[in-house]
């Protein structure tokens, strides 16, 4: 490997916080990122309420990203959701043109791979951490060719939208890091613990890219309620069901009760994930702790986690299983 994930990044430790939508805010993400990892702004950061409205969503975006900036100095990021056609995309070039007018460093995108965005990206010298909702050898190499500068390999056990393939985290994960080359590989799914953290290096991964065990942060929006029944639940609780693209989990819930009884009749995927509203059923259930209209989805590394602490107790733990050589 030329260079190390913290030397590309700039953070103590080659931890990323997934971007989990409403579930971030500049607190949340500044509290990530001057722990040692790199905070991530999602979708909707800070808000409670949607908007269609471009301009306000950028407006929106402006602030929460000025509120990071308030709150760390070191290194944080901005999620984006990238478009098949470029063309026919209206967010992500106004986005990536904030970005650059924020001097906002990194960039964790997700979908396709278009190198018309990643050569903007790379040209005005924010860096790309790339990660493809269903990874595969072909879209890392493509990823890698357009300048991706780190790789998210992502395996079945996470939470939110999983892949469409059902492949564990610790089989995807060398597959990717073999295909990605030089590149450094984060891995994704599942990860809450030291042990998992050990394993992932052991396999190849330059660093861990981490939701769930982050979500049991003081400084998490989570709700709650929905946070006392994170550390109270295990794996074996977990409800999985089909929906758009491919499948869901969530905790029980009179909500997710319902969308496991459509599965078992038969309803297909995009039925049950209009039925679960959508991503605001995750807002209604995760942002509002109403599982009578939402449903509440985590990784499976949820065995794992006990506690509710503040994220820089979390990073540190879970730092603790990173090889002494690969710190910065």
């Amino acid at each position: 490997m030329t260079k190390s994930f913290t030397q590309i990044l700039g953070c103590r430790f080659p931890i990323v916080q997934g971007p989990m939508l409403w579930l971030t805010d500049a607190t949340f993400v500044a509290a990530v990122s001057n722990a040692g990892a790199l905070g991530v702004l999602g979708f909707n950061a800070g808000q409670t309420e949607p908007t269609k409205s471009l301009t306000e969503i950028l407006e929106r975006t402006k602030n929460e990203i000025r509120k990071v900036k308030t709150l760390t100095d070191n290194p944080f990021g901005l999620n984006l959701a990238l478009a098949p056609d470029p063309d026919k995309d209206p967010f992500t070039g106004p986005t990536i043109d904030l970005m650059i007018e924020e001097q906002v460093p990194v960039a964790v995108v997700v979908g396709p791979v278009i190198p018309h965005w990643f050569n903007k990206l790379k040209s005005n010298g924010i860096k790309i951490i790339y990660r493809a909702l269903t990874p595969t050898i072909t879209n890392t190499k493509q990823a890698v060719a357009a300048g991706a500068d780190v790789i998210v390999a992502t395996g079945f056990y996470e939470g939110g939208t999983v892949p469409t393939k059902v492949v564990g985290t610790f089989t995807i994960l060398p597959m990717i890091v073999d295909a990605a080359g030089d590149i450094p590989v984060l891995a994704c799914g599942g990860i809450a613990d030291t042990r998992a953290v050990r394993a992932s290096f052991a396999l190849g991964a330059s660093g861990i890219f981490i939701g769930t065990a982050l979500l049991a942060a003081e400084e998490s929006r989570l709700a709650s309620n929905i946070k006392q029944q994170l550390i109270l639940l295990n794996a074996d609780d977990m409800l999985l069901y089909r929906a758009d693209p491919a499948f869901y989990r969530s905790i029980p819930g009179k909500l997710p009760n319902h969308l496991v009884a459509m599965n078992a009749q038969g309803a297909t995927g995009t039925e049950i994930f209009a039925a679960a509203d959508r991503y605001n059923g995750m807002r209604e259930g995760m942002l509002f702790g109403n599982l009578d209209k939402g449903y509440a989805s985590f990784g499976l590394g949820i065995s794992q986690i006990h506690a509710i602490e503040p994220a820089q107790k979390i990073i540190a733990r879970l730092a603790t299983g990173i090889p002494e050589h690969v710190k910065n």
